[in-house]
């Protein structure tokens, strides 16, 4: 558990930095509420010292008496008392401050040492990494001024949450909407995770070389529709990231997702099961583990038209032809390939899943299959959370509901017990 300081500074997306802080704590998280004096016309400070049971700071001075009143501390001699200092010893504890919704005014205070108050001085004053998601009008956020303060704020080591598009509070379309919650939460872990020692060491996949597949794959009809799925990239991007956090060398292939890729030492974009075939077969040889995380298309059109089908009253037909298992072909080479990497596998279902995980896994020659059911909406496919089943030869562990980020942790827990009666690929040949 981590205590996290939610800044929410004055923007109408102030309102969902309460399912932020409820999401947070979902997962196991304490958090104290900073608000600015803009934030609290929008949603009232009660409303956050409910949810945290924590006092809601909304400034850098604070009378006394009336703290020792509400709070139940002793009396202090005088009104005003001595200075406030509460944002040094928080700078201190906090593990993560995360401001959401974060506006243009926040941003060019953070980003120009300004510390006017508690919010501005508690980023100045911390040490512990920083994360904003940002929310303002279309306009705002593509001013050079504000451009200019995210460039610097991000040379800094400063994290974001990229704001969405669509129907903004002023009437405009476009970007600048604050990112959904659960988006938030997930970046949060993220950081999180990456700040965290790794179990058996900070460098404990030093020297390994991971390959790992993540996100959708688009298969083409015409020049503008196609056949996908709602993978979001998610499960392969903690995944990767937390690899990379161990010390290994990591390869990331990703189909199209609108999240932003976390750094790896190899990043191959593709948008087809053929392109992500091709990409991995080129890949495998001399890693010593491929995940295979991607949600692949099973089906193809046999035919793709060269420009857009035009529209008519008849039914469209569209042949359907199956794509190359990559796994099945990964299995199937495996002992031809440098270094015999070992092979994990995702099976996402809706009904008797580990029962077809199992057969999955014995199929397609893998060491580890993780089942995964995509029939809820709190797990699977473009959830922050997930809840799988992970299946070897030698048992079955069962992962409760959690973040992304600690699944990934685990499933790498195991592949490193998989891993650790064998030397690494580089020695192997």
């Amino acid at each position: 558990m981590a205590l996290i300081a939610l800044g929410v500074s004055g923007g109408i997306g102030a309102y969902k930095a309460v399912e932020v802080c409820r999401g947070l704590q979902q997962r196991g998280h304490d958090v104290v509420a900073v608000m600015t004096r803009s934030a609290t016309r929008f949603v009232g400070p009660v409303t956050f010292e409910a949810i945290t049971r924590r006092p809601v700071i909304t400034s850098q001075w604070r009378p006394a008496r009336l703290r020792a009143e509400r709070y139940g501390e002793a009396s202090p001699e005088s009104e005003l008392g001595s200075a406030d200092i509460e944002h040094i010893a928080i700078a201190d504890q906090i593990a993560l401050l995360l401001v959401a919704p974060c506006t243009a005014n926040v941003i060019g205070k953070f980003a120009n040492g300004i510390a006017d108050d508690f919010l501005s001085t508690l980023y100045l004053a911390t040490k512990a990494p920083v994360l904003l998601a940002p929310s303002m009008n279309t306009n705002m956020l593509a001013h050079p001024a504000v451009q200019r303060n995210l460039e610097t704020l991000v040379a800094r080591g400063v994290r974001f949450v990229e704001p969405g598009e669509g129907y903004l509070a002023c009437g405009w379309v476009g970007k600048g909407r604050l990112a959904e919650p659960a988006e938030i939460v997930a970046a949060a872990e993220r950081v999180l995770a990456g700040s965290r020692p790794a179990p058996g060491g900070s460098q404990s996949m030093a020297g390994r070389k991971i390959l790992v597949t993540a996100g959708p794959t688009y298969e083409d009809i015409d020049a503008v529709r196609y056949v996908g799925n709602r993978s979001s990239g998610r499960m392969g991007f903690a995944i990767a990231d937390e690899a990379r956090r161990r010390g290994a060398h990591v390869t990331l292939v990703t189909g199209p997702t609108r999240l932003e890729p976390p750094g790896v030492d190899d990043l191959v974009r593709v948008r087809s099961a053929a392109q992500m075939h091709e990409a991995v077969m080129r890949s495998a040889a001399g890693v010593d583990a491929v995940i295979m995380a991607a949600a692949v298309s099973d089906y193809t059109p046999a035919q793709r038209a060269a420009g857009k089908i035009a529209k008519t009253d008849a039914p469209l037909t569209v042949t359907l032809e199956r794509t190359k298992d990559i796994l099945a072909d990964l299995g199937a080479m495996r002992d031809a390939l440098v270094g015999r990497p070992v092979l994990i596998g995702f099976a996402a279902e809706t009904a008797d899943v580990v029962e077809r995980a199992r057969a999955k896994r014995t199929r397609k020659k893998l060491d580890m299959i993780v089942a995964n059911d995509v029939s809820a909406a709190d797990r699977g496919f473009d959830a922050a959370t997930n809840e799988v089943t992970l299946i070897t030869q030698d048992g079955e562990e069962v992962v409760p509901l959690q973040s992304k980020e600690r699944v990934a942790g685990r499933i790498l827990d195991r592949v490193e017990t998989l891993l650790s009666a064998r030397p690494v690929a580089s020695a192997r040949h």
